[in-house]
């Protein structure tokens, strides 16, 4: 049991890290890890990490960025609204649907979240399609209340449904459609994640036996801990080539769900 409680440290700590670096939830780390090392059903598993990231996880990290002058309040509230209105519905979705479509769903999923932390899709829109790169990103807080509203209902319906924070999808949509730079999109997500944003799908999984709270507990010290070495090397050093490894790891876990599991 000792050796079990480690391990989820382990996920929690390795998922903090990510979170401070990407301004992710973590629950892309969370859940696989739970599923592979601990034999946790996609279900439990996606429980079990909306509940650790339920808590205010990634507070120093948050920190972090805000005394660095990288936090924009306005924004992460928007989205933070949307999340709360969306994770209710993708909760309800999961439970729902047949867990061999969940892993299909899941696994296009990933597979998105690697092309774009390895920004495949710029090499093939310079190279490819001959167009030019992507718009520079701006400096300035850039937003509309529908907008962030609507990114976050997004967001929230896909936390509810995999299982994670939520930031793998504020992120890219703030770099890509916002030109957020990279440090503005990630404390942005990492401030929208704070507040407990996931309740609504948590009950949802409670109610339904699908959490393991002291599990989600263990799994929340390490993010906690993690997230504050994510968030500095993320504020002193260029990401560019950590968040290459990170979509070429997540890659890998895509190709595993779908031709070993």
């Amino acid at each position: 049991m000792q050796i079990e409680y480690l391990i989820l440290f382990i996920i929690g700590s390795i998922a903090g890290v990510l979170s401070g670096l990407f301004g992710i939830g973590g629950g892309i780390v969370i859940v696989p890890s739970l599923v592979y090392f601990l034999g946790f059903s996609l279900i439990k598993a996606n429980g079990t990490s909306l509940a650790a990231l339920l808590m205010p996880v990634a507070i120093f990290a948050v920190l972090q960025y805000w005394k660095a002058g990288y936090l924009r309040v306005k924004t992460s509230a928007l989205i933070a609204l949307g999340i709360v209105i969306g994770v209710i519905f993708g909760s309800e979705i999961a439970l729902s649907i047949p867990s061999t479509i969940l892993k299909q769903l899941y696994e296009f999923f990933l597979i998105y979240v690697s092309i774009s932390f390895t920004g495949i899709y710029e090499v093939i829109r310079v190279k490819l399609f001959k167009l030019p790169p992507s718009k520079k990103h701006s400096e300035n807080e850039n937003y509309n209340i529908f907008a962030m509203i609507s990114l976050g209902i997004f967001a929230g319906v896909l936390a509810g449904l995999f299982g994670i924070g939520g930031g793998l999808i504020i992120v890219p949509a703030l770099i890509g459609i916002f030109h957020y730079p990279t440090k503005l999109a990630t404390a942005s997500s990492l401030g929208a994640l704070l507040l407990p944003v996931g309740l609504p799908g948590v009950i949802v999984y409670y109610n339904a036996g699908q959490l393991d709270i002291l599990s989600a507990a263990i799994v929340a010290l390490g993010i906690v801990i993690g997230s504050i070495f994510g968030a500095k090397i993320a504020i002193n050093l260029p990401s560019k080539t950590v968040k290459q490894y990170f979509g070429a790891f997540i890659l890998l876990v895509a190709i595993d769900f779908i031709f070993f599991s």
